[in-house]
């Protein structure tokens, strides 16, 4: 019993009713223009004149629906005030959005008219609701005692009421106001109703907006692969450099110097990646992203040897010659690999190998595993995510490419990468 009565005690029937006279009032403007046709005709019997200034009001309603502003509108008030839940339609939201990514899809012939029949019906119910709603509420307030007449009547198409004065006045007003209160109800939830069949995503659009959220999603998986890998390396790397120079500062300054020349370039390249990431997140014009590349593996090796770590590389091929993805990408997994090793090696050379074929690149790191003296950990533990190996697994997935990480014998690990040449358009 108590459920029933639920939808007269919720704020939103209200505010839903008065979603639906807002659209009546929106839609009043336009009368003047339909009744145009009707005073240039002025011979047409009134019957068709009526009929004529309906037929071009519902049709400036209806054209008024076919702008995009108008669909925006509508769907921002449809959840504020009847609580439906309606998602945009797709949009570009993001400057930094990349050009290839995928684009809305045009609305067929069916899905250009969902919003026009919606206005039409907002309209409809809009002013049925607000005329049926304020008549039955001022005969509510009316009918007690006969306040503004001495024998009102209540005339219902062939129906007659004519309460008395007394209770049976009381009765009456208490029914008319419950009626408004039901045609409060009934109009909100029919716009309910029909709000997410109307103004809610078509199938087209729904796929538009999946798209868009699994483009959201790599971009964000994306930037969080660039934090990681750039900024957990620079952090490794300086904190061993600034150990070594902490510790060979009173015996050998040039040591420690190169050791700070080290841990500024490490920090120099890490605001770049920073940089760039935090302006994709804002939402702002991003700039060029840092294109680091094979041809930066040099410096690379060069800024982890002045952390005090033997790093034997073995580079074969002209690297500096593959170029786009497919470069960047060797950069940063061999960038993670030398990064893991840092941090979880037992001391010993760390072999790094690069070789460019035809088919391709071929990446390793190879370091020492168990109980030995460890460059990074003599100096402190690190602290491991977990995301790193499975973040270049899913790296090297995305290329195409092989991928195997693990021990190499009783006292190794490698870390091996087959990359395909395709890979780089």
């Amino acid at each position: 019993m108590t459920r029933g009565f639920s939808p007269f005690l919720r704020g939103s029937t209200y505010s839903g009713a008065l979603f639906a006279s807002l659209g009546a009032l929106a839609s009043a403007p336009l009368l003047p223009l339909a009744a145009l046709p009707v005073l240039a005709w002025r011979s047409a019997p009134y019957e068709v004149g009526a009929a004529l200034a309906l037929l071009v009001w519902a049709a400036l309603v209806a054209a008024a629906g076919l702008t995009p502003v108008t669909r925006r509108v509508l769907i921002a008030s449809a959840r504020r005030l009847l609580k439906v839940p309606l998602p945009q339609a797709p949009v570009r939201e993001h400057a930094s959005a990349p050009a290839d990514g995928p684009a809305p899809a045009a609305p067929s012939g069916a899905d250009r008219w969902r919003t026009p029949l919606w206005l039409l019906l907002h309209v409809a119910l809009g002013w049925a609701g607000t005329l049926a709603g304020l008549v039955l509420l001022l005969m509510g307030l009316a009918l007690p005692e006969h306040w503004l007449d001495d024998r009102p009547e209540i005339v219902l198409f062939d129906w007659t009421l004519r309460p008395g004065r007394g209770w049976q006045s009381w009765v009456a007003a208490l029914v008319c106001l419950l009626l408004a209160a039901l045609v409060c109800v009934a109009v909100t939830g029919a716009l309910r109703w029909l709000a997410p069949r109307l103004l809610g995503p078509s199938a087209a659009e729904r796929l538009a907006l999946a798209a868009e959220r699994e483009q959201r999603l790599a971009e964000r998986n994306r930037l969080a692969h660039e934090l990681h890998d750039s900024i957990g390396h620079t952090l490794t790397a300086t904190t061993i450099q600034a150990a070594v120079a902490g510790e060979v500062l009173a015996t050998d300054p040039e040591a420690a110097r190169a050791a700070l020349r080290g841990i500024e370039g490490s920090a120099r390249a890490a605001l770049e990646d920073l940089d760039y990431v935090l302006g994709v997140l804002r939402a702002e014009k991003a700039g060029t992203a840092p294109a680091r590349n094979l041809a930066d593996l040099p410096e690379l090796i060069d800024r982890l040897r002045h952390t005090g770590a033997v790093i034997e590389a073995d580079l074969t091929g002209d690297l500096t010659q593959v170029q786009g993805t497919l470069s960047r990408a060797a950069y940063r997994i061999l960038q993670e690999g030398l990064t893991n090793a840092l941090r979880h090696g037992a001391g010993g050379p760390v072999r790094v190998g690069a070789a460019a074929t035809p088919d391709g690149l071929e990446l390793s790191v190879v370091n020492r595993t168990g109980q030995g003296k460890n460059t990074a950990a003599s100096r402190g533990d690190f602290p491991t995510s977990g995301h790193g190996l499975p973040g270049l697994a899913e790296r090297v997935r995305l290329l195409h490419g092989e991928f195997r990480s693990g021990p190499d014998g009783a006292e190794h690990w490698r870390l091996a990468v087959r990359l395909p040449a395709r890979a780089a358009a």
